[in-house]
């Protein structure tokens, strides 16, 4: 029975003193270290992280700027990646059912995120380190996913042979390199009883290349126009 009556007595300190620290205008680690023990920061942390969870829209902005200085770059990671895939999903759905951008009012309605914050993020994502890495995931799977178009267009399909040559072309790829590329390929084109295979584009001029590629542009805008 005593043991009981010391556990909810130091129950009832650990709150009146997490309590306290709620109340400040701002929650430091200089504060923190002052006031709780390692148990009662394990506390503080459960704490924190039930109403960063429920809090929403404005509440939650004021919220985050109190506990600003506490938060780990880890919880900051998260929290900037969870608000991008929130609104990218909720623009996505906009756009889909009604064909046009949402408002910024919209997106926030729509994940519980204040306009600010919305507002912020848009005009910010870009330059966010976090966006950088995003690219660098998209520019890492860029050779997997040329390699199916340059397949694609060895099989016949001229707007994948469009696509690759625009694309060689906007990255200022010289046709040597162009050249290589379509070598990698284990396919072929055929065109009646003609075959342009591997060893054949191997041995084409640059000035034939290019020939080639204005053919295939021609044919694909006459079928893009019918």
């Amino acid at each position: 029975m005593k043991t009981t009556k010391q556990g909810l007595q130091k129950l009832t300190e650990t709150e009146i003193k997490i309590n306290s620290l709620l109340a400040q205008k701002k929650i430091t680690q200089i504060g923190i270290d002052k006031l709780l023990n390692f148990k009662q920061k394990q506390v503080l942390g459960r704490v924190l992280t039930k109403k960063l969870n429920e809090l929403k829209s404005d509440d939650r902005d004021d919220f985050l700027e109190k506990i600003e200085d506490i938060i780990p770059i880890d919880t900051k990671t998260q929290l900037w990646e969870n608000n991008h895939a929130n609104i990218t999903a909720s623009m996505t759905k906009y756009i889909e059912e009604y064909g046009k951008m949402p408002t910024k009012n919209k997106i926030a309605s729509d994940t519980e995120l204040s306009r600010q914050t919305v507002s912020k993020h848009l005009n910010g994502y870009d330059k966010h380190p976090l966006y950088a890495e995003q690219l660098n995931q998209f520019k890492f799977m860029a050779d997997r996913v040329l390699a199916k178009v340059i397949k694609a267009a060895s099989l016949g399909d001229m707007k994948a042979a469009r696509l690759y040559f625009d694309i060689m072309g906007n990255l200022g790829v010289k046709q040597s390199v162009l050249k290589s590329t379509i070598n990698t390929q284990n396919n072929y084109i055929q065109i009646n009883q003609t075959k342009l295979s591997q060893d054949i584009v191997q041995q084409l001029t640059p000035d034939q290349l290019n020939q080639i590629e204005a053919v295939l542009q021609s044919v694909s805008i006459g079928n893009a126009e019918t």
